[in-house]
């Protein structure tokens, strides 16, 4: 079975053309386009016209991208948003992502990378290219609380305990005693979270768990 999109964008060529281009996705289909948020809120009235995929334009009249999208977290959060926009700067961005947006593409993208972003959502949660992602990241790397970047890179209990022991002295081996689970276990959460986290190493791990917050005391070495 297609995963169903709903495109909202103001500008009709736009709609019809990302429509045309996502019919041609084996595993994505269109269900029908809006014009802006509010026609979107009319549609949902009808629950046979909600969709896994809503690919969200952010600058459209009387109700704009930003206004749609923390409605739908709001009133809709099993629906999956991805912002698609012209703007490629950080307050959009970040703005985006607090309202629930779990992607976040350039107009101008290829629709190679279209296909792989709307893959990432459905089967990884989140998708953000490097330049999005490196603002991401800086942003995180301020919060003051960890359950906001628990939350946002859906990073486990298990996943949590293992970044806390990468900044100890400890060996794989001996983390996994304390985690009571085998080295393989261990070189998967290792694995697992250099590729979440956009890190090469150990290293990079334990710098990502303490300028993140995500140490606990009991850990650190």
């Amino acid at each position: 079975m297609k995963h169903s999109i709903v495109i909202v964008d103001d500008h009709i060529l736009i709609a019809k053309a990302l429509g045309s281009i996502i019919s041609n996705f084996r595993d994505f289909e269109v269900l029908y386009e809006c014009g802006n948020g509010k026609e979107l809120q009319d549609k949902f009235k009808d629950k046979n016209n909600i969709p896994k995929i809503v690919l969200l334009d952010i600058s459209m009249p009387i109700m704009d991208g930003y206004a749609t999208s923390k409605w739908l977290k709001e009133a809709h959060p099993l629906v999956l948003i991805l912002a698609l926009s012209m703007q490629d700067d950080e307050q959009s961005l970040i703005k985006m992502i607090k309202n629930g947006s779990k992607g976040y593409l350039l107009k101008n993208v290829a629709p190679t990378e279209l296909e792989t972003a709307l893959r990432r959502i459905v089967n990884k949660g989140h998708y953000f290219p490097d330049w999005a992602s490196d603002i991401v990241f800086a942003n995180m790397f301020n919060k003051e609380t960890i359950e906001e970047v628990v939350e946002y890179f859906e990073i486990s209990d298990r996943e949590k305990e293992f970044l806390c022991l990468c900044t100890t002295e400890m060996s794989y081996k001996e983390m996994g005693k304390i985690m009571k689970c085998s080295p393989r276990t261990i070189e998967y959460y290792r694995n697992t979270l250099c590729k979440k986290l956009k890190v090469k190493s150990r290293i990079g791990l334990a710098v990502y768990a303490m300028k993140s917050g995500l140490v606990k005391d009991n850990y650190s070495s």
